[in-house]
């Protein structure tokens, strides 16, 4: 009798396996696929998303990392190219659509390779080669910039701005950006550093953009504990404290036997007592302000008032962090420790109403370290875009404030590093020498889809560009997006940090190597299912 053979199957019934070139394939229309969504959004005249959750409610926005961390992605190799853009915005803070449109279009150059039967290999293993020569050519492009260096900061600030609402006050909220990181930069051993939680940045619509403005201290978002208490303190002094003022209770069940009436008047006398020890202590070292980082026990309230203390409750740890940067305030644990030398100072401590809010602003602090910005708008829409747009400012600056080098944008960078890579590829032998020169052309995917979303002509814009490259010394050619025309980045004020570039094409880079190494995807059962039921919803939406 003949042997029959059949298949044999290790997984369960249900489950799903794609292998091969149907992976390959997948997973590079799926990395694609997020690369054009946000694709769009790429330079001062990217367009806007509009994204709506589930509640209904809207936001508009040009910002990759904001888009594709507020959209719904389920396919695993989609979620490689977000892990891209959440990469760049944690490391730089800006860059995240350069850096997922270029993961974009090493996909695409890649599939082009498989057509042509070049192993996947054979293309990771060039675009490794070439990933490591860009970053070598980047580090010779690179010009240095210094925290004195104004006008290139402030330029840096414009060019992070450009294009995400905030060109009508484009001027001003970079001399807010570029003021604030001065302010909160510290220098040790030489070099310079800066924290971006030491800049609280707070967006609330009313009023005009021009409103906007930085307060040399913090705002609180919280109002006085108890109405009978100050709105206005001048000359501050003040007391931050992260335990509560309130009677704790026992930590284990107790039972306390009182026998007379005279015994609860005592117990209640010896509450007291302890609350206006707490409150003494307070008062006697000194502070005329108090914020606290707990609650504060309705009898303590009423002697803090009383002896007018201006007083917080509630306040959150980041800003009492933040207070005591700004104010040279010590942290105090327990307010029977607090001492005068323990207390900040601040020109002026004010309760004010901003749009719907109370908020308390904290004034005039002497060498702060830590400052607020408050933004003003005409609807929560646009305040949250233009809050976005200044985060992105805030950050690029700490970068280049803490690497110290800068380099030109418009697409100059990208076009003379594919330039570059190009002559290179000459000198590499093997079919990896087509994936490098792959690599260096999907580099002017960056200036190729700034002109085509300025409304250029892109091939006009590539050739002009290309040839202006190989011929003139400049390395800083770039498009100008109103007129289509090839300049010097640099002299036209359009700069951005080096590590921008750096760490875009290394994010691209390793996440496009590693969709392309693999070539088997194996759901498990649930899995498979929920993909088929997927399916089967989005069909019955087609057909309705």
């Amino acid at each position: 009798m003949a042997n029959i053979k059949q298949p044999m199957s290790v997984q369960e019934d249900g489950s799903q396996r794609i292998t091969g070139k149907d992976a390959q394939r997948m997973n590079i229309l799926a990395g694609k696929i997020v690369a054009d969504i946000i694709k769009t959004t790429l330079g001062p005249r990217g367009m806007d998303k509009m994204l709506v959750d589930y509640t209904g409610d809207v936001m508009i926005t040009n910002d990759g990392a904001t888009i594709l961390n507020k959209i719904d992605i389920s396919h695993p190799a989609a979620k490689m190219i977000v892990e891209v853009a959440r990469t760049q915005d944690q490391e730089v803070g800006d860059g995240t659509t350069t850096a997922v449109v270029l993961a974009g279009e090493l996909l695409r150059k890649a599939e082009s390779l498989l057509d042509k039967n070049i192993h996947a290999t054979n293309i990771a293993s060039g675009y490794k080669t070439a990933s490591e020569k860009a970053e070598e050519f980047l580090k010779e492009l690179g010009e240095t910039a210094t925290i004195s260096d104004e006008d290139i900061l402030l330029n840096i600030a414009k060019t992070g701005m450009t294009g995400k609402s905030a060109e009508k006050s484009v001027e001003k909220l970079a001399k807010i950006a570029v003021e604030a990181v001065r302010i909160v930069t510290t220098k040790d051993n030489g070099s310079y550093s800066a924290n971006k939680e030491n800049i609280k940045i707070d967006a609330k619509p009313g009023g005009s953009l021009e409103d906007s403005t930085i307060i040399h201290g913090l705002i609180v978002d919280e109002k006085i504990a108890d109405d009978g208490m100050p709105k206005k303190i001048k000359n501050a002094k003040i007391a931050l404290l992260t335990s509560a003022i309130e009677i704790k209770k026992t930590g284990v069940d107790a039972k306390i036997r009182i026998t007379s009436p005279e015994n609860v008047q005592a117990f209640l006398n010896q509450e007291e007592f302890m609350l206006k020890r707490i409150v003494d202590r307070i008062i006697n070292s000194g502070a005329n302000v108090l914020i606290c980082e707990k609650g504060i026990d309705e009898a303590a309230l009423h002697y803090l008032s009383k002896a007018g203390v201006y007083t917080l409750k509630n306040v959150t740890q980041k800003d009492i962090k933040k207070l005591s940067k700004a104010t040279g305030a010590r942290i105090v644990n327990v307010a029977l420790d607090l001492e005068p030398n323990d207390l900040g100072k601040a020109e002026l401590v004010e309760q004010r109403k901003v749009a719907e809010d109370e908020m308390t602003f904290i004034e005039g602090c002497t060498d702060p370290k830590a400052v607020s910005i408050l933004i003003r708008g005409g609807t929560t829409q646009f305040v949250e875009s233009i809050e976005r747009a200044l985060d992105d400012a805030v950050s690029v600056l700490i970068t280049v404030v803490k690497d110290g080098t800068i380099c030109a944008g418009g697409g100059a960078t990208e076009m003379e590093v594919a330039k570059k890579l190009s002559d290179f590829s000459n000198s590499v032998k093997g079919r990896e020498q087509l994936a490098v020169k792959a690599f260096a052309e999907a580099l002017e995917a960056v200036p190729k889809t700034i002109a085509e979303n300025s409304g250029l002509d892109t091939i006009d814009v590539l050739v002009n560009l290309r040839a202006a490259h190989n011929k003139e010394k400049s390395k800083a050619l770039g498009v100008e997006t109103s007129t289509g025309q090839i300049k010097d980045m640099i002299k036209a004020g359009v700069v951005e940090p080096l590590r921008i570039k750096q760490q875009a094409i290394k994010s691209a880079s390793e996440a496009t190597i590693m969709i392309l190494r693999i070539d088997d995807v194996l759901a498990g059962k649930e899995l498979a299912k929920s993909e088929a039921n997927k399916g089967m919803s989005k069909a019955a939406q087609d057909m309705v």
